[in-house]
């Protein structure tokens, strides 16, 4: 699939389910019908990105690879200033990484924890670590290392002495570094947490079960206002807070339930996608909910419902 120049388009509009430039459609992030591939053992080695990784990174100084996999839902704009941003700051670290959007594009509930499982199943064979992280938070502070985690556990770099909203001891939100084998320990985050919030508290949660524990960076000189710059607009897009049937009570509780090894997905799509000439994959997801279990998945039941229909 030939690349789309973002950097090249001079204005920007959405025309029914594709983004369009003077009304020609030059990517789209929704899905086909037609397009649907089942998730892949191997996935990198049967599409072009694969084959351009090195070329965005610059002196790799561990061996290790980092996939940075990024839960999405329109919030392109957002994009447009994160990826060139995050790929600049990794680069004077020498970190080999790619950027793996994760774009759910079915009509439930926006499920962050369930995007990242997907992405690890993408990215495992090729990638050792990945980085959990937030398309609103970019990293200010070069000090802030998104190294190899140690074997003590999770290396978490938004802090909650550092990060400029949340600031309770066990949050591990934001910018979450996690080994390939812990991740998998731990399998992988909760797929019960459809709406916003308490998925990475419940990650927290596991972390201490697998005895495991999380780092943060040290000796950082700078603080809340100025170690990071959190872009998102909550007067623009309102977090999605709303709690119906038993939500409240089932997602307070520690889930032993589900996690990497029963995610109900499929990848539509995969993109390759240029932004102002770094290469990033955009992954089409299609995320299942068995309204039995997890009802709130759609507390308007019109998503469930149509599910039900096409099924």
């Amino acid at each position: 699939m030939k690349m789309a120049n973002i950097s090249t388009i001079n204005w920007l509009f959405v025309c029914g389910l594709s983004f369009c430039l003077g009304g020609i459609a030059v990517l789209s992030f929704m899905p086909l019908s037609s397009d649907c591939i089942c998730p892949l053992k191997n996935p990198l080695s049967s599409f072009s990105g694969g084959e351009q990784l090195s070329k965005n990174l610059i002196s790799p100084q561990s061996g290790h690879k980092m996939a940075i996999l990024v839960p999405f839902r329109d919030r392109f704009e957002e994009l447009l200033q994160f990826v060139p941003h995050l790929t600049k700051f990794l680069r004077k670290q020498g970190v080999e990484h790619h950027i793996f959007v994760l774009n759910q594009v079915d009509r439930f509930r926006f499920n962050r924890a369930s995007l990242i499982n997907v992405g690890f199943h993408f990215t495992s064979d090729v990638y050792d670590y990945i980085a959990m992280h937030d398309v609103d938070l970019l990293p200010l502070n070069q000090d802030l290392l998104y190294e190899y985690p140690s074997s003590l556990g999770p290396l978490h770099i938004a802090g909650p002495k550092l990060h400029p909203k949340y600031h309770y001891d066990n949050f591990v939100g934001g910018i979450l570094l996690v080994r390939r084998e812990h991740f998998t320990q731990m399998n992988g985050m909760s797929n019960q947490y459809w709406g916003w919030g308490l998925e990475d508290d419940e990650f927290y949660v596991r972390i201490r079960d697998a005895g495991l524990q999380v780092t943060r960076p040290q000796n950082i000189k700078t603080g809340v206002n100025d170690t990071f710059r959190h872009i998102h607009n909550r007067h623009h897009r309102k977090r999605d807070t709303q709690k119906c049937f038993n939500q409240k009570e089932m997602t307070r509780k520690r889930d032993h339930n589900t996690g990497l090894n029963n995610v109900n997905y499929k990848i539509l799509k995969v993109h390759d996608l240029s932004i102002d000439g770094v290469n990033i994959t955009v992954l089409n997801i299609l995320l299942d909910c068995d309204v039995n279990k997890t009802p709130w998945c759609d507390c308007s039941g019109t998503a469930a419902a149509a599910s039900v229909v096409q099924t």
